[in-house]
């Protein structure tokens, strides 16, 4: 469970906020998705590959 403590005199937009974010942080909804559908782990093995070759590529276009 989330707790958000609400400081003394403190804005709710800026509360919601900070809830959005640790709410956010925590995956559940990127969890979730992930779970409406099976991937067979060789298609999940292939996208992490996929996605390792892309970050490399950037960085080394960085450097």
């Amino acid at each position: 469970m989330i707790v958000i403590p609400i400081k003394e005199g403190e804005n709710i937009d800026r509360a919601l906020k900070r809830f959005k974010r640790k709410f956010e942080k925590t995956g559940i909804v990127k969890e979730l998705r992930e779970r409406q559908a099976f991937k067979k782990p060789s298609v999940k093995k292939r996208e992490q590959m996929i996605k390792a070759v892309y970050v490399q590529h950037l960085q080394l276009e960085e450097v």
